[in-house]
């Protein structure tokens, strides 16, 4: 069947892409490895990293005491970490994260030229602006955007957590005002029944995922579990066994019976799912059509910003300091401590 090869070529395309070797001669690229992990003893410093990141960013952080996970764990894990100094791979709004949590240390990243789709879509004026001609709603924003948006809401989401508040919010009678990610902010309002006015944004690496291509997957992959972030389109959510935070999606992974999984987030995450299901065939879903050079693409090309030599220059030379204004800093801390609560109330 076409259906087949393509599907097949598809999983080859993206096991090679996995397994591809660093265009860096091995012996550069030990000697980076190396000189980061004396460098971040040297700053007492600590390396946190999002599943979304190159695997040997994800490894450094591993073997040096640091942290792999989604970008509120990381900041969590950032404040409670000892270390003086916090080194965050990922995308700036995740440094700016760090930074409200850990206003106390000094927070570098690889490069500040790394964003988001969904803090880039939602200008802090602009958003502002949207606020204010809605005087009645609850503003929730997603943890993906910039610290002054975060500083304009009431409250601050994970993707892990969006529907549990969205849920209780909207038994205390409240309508909501969600930013910026329309697809997530789509699938919350459809699953809690709530009134969610909903800013115009996407993640420009979930919204490209296909339903027609996971359906292609699944005539070859009939016992496959579908596993999707709910920042895709409501068409690929509809398809999904399991819909989650990476950490979620992890988890489903690691605990469905499934012995084949497709997974519909960014690729990154399939280093983490490597490590806990070696066992399983794990299949990246299609972010494009047949015709396409690369059909499944799925990787941010600012979490690709985070690599080995930048990494050793920062922590070589510092500078890429993030930076957040102590008042803005103390506003945003407000809606993500109520998230904190919240969630700590619910476990």
């Amino acid at each position: 069947m076409a259906e087949q090869a393509i599907a097949q070529e598809l999983v080859r395309e993206h096991l090679a892409r996995l397994n591809e070797p660093s265009p860096m001669p091995p012996s550069e690229r030990d000697a980076l490895r190396n000189r980061i992990k004396s460098l971040l003893k040297e700053r007492d410093a600590v390396l946190v990293a999002h599943y979304y990141t190159d695997p040997e960013i994800q490894a450094l952080a591993e073997e040096t005491g640091g942290c792999v996970s989604d970008s509120l764990e990381m900041a969590r894990f950032g404040r409670d970490h000892p270390a003086s100094q916090l080194v965050v791979a990922g995308v700036k709004f995740m440094g700016e994260t760090a930074k409200i949590l850990s206003p106390e240390k000094r927070v570098m990243m690889p490069t500040l030229e790394a964003t988001c789709s969904l803090d880039i879509g939602c200008p802090a004026d602009e958003f502002a602006a949207f606020c204010d001609q809605h005087p009645d709603r609850t503003v929730v924003v997603y943890a993906n955007t910039s610290a002054a948006v975060k500083a304009r809401a009431d409250w601050v989401v994970t993707s892990s957590i969006a529907l549990d508040v969205v849920d209780y919010l909207d038994s205390q009678g409240e309508k909501i005002l969600w930013a910026p990610d329309k697809h997530l902010g789509d699938y919350v309002a459809r699953e809690t029944g709530a009134d969610v006015l909903l800013w115009d944004g996407a993640c420009i690496v979930h919204e490209e995922f296909k339903a027609q291509g996971i359906l292609d997957l699944k005539k070859v992959y009939p016992e496959a579990a579908v596993l999707v972030h709910p920042e895709s389109p409501a068409s690929v959510v509809a398809l999904a066994d399991v819909v989650g935070s990476t950490t979620q999606i992890i988890n489903a992974a690691r605990d469905l019976p499934n012995q084949q999984v497709i997974v519909a987030t960014d690729q990154g995450i399939f280093y983490k799912l490597q490590q806990l299901v070696p066992h399983k065939e794990l299949i990246i879903a299609p972010t494009a059509g047949n015709g396409a050079t690369c059909r499944s693409c799925a990787n941010c090309p600012w979490m690709a910003m985070n690599g080995l030599q930048n990494l050793v220059t920062v922590l070589e030379q510092g500078g890429n300091e993030i930076e957040v204004d102590p008042e803005l800093g103390a506003k945003a801390m407000k809606p993500l401590t109520r998230m904190l609560d919240f969630a700590a109330a619910r476990r």
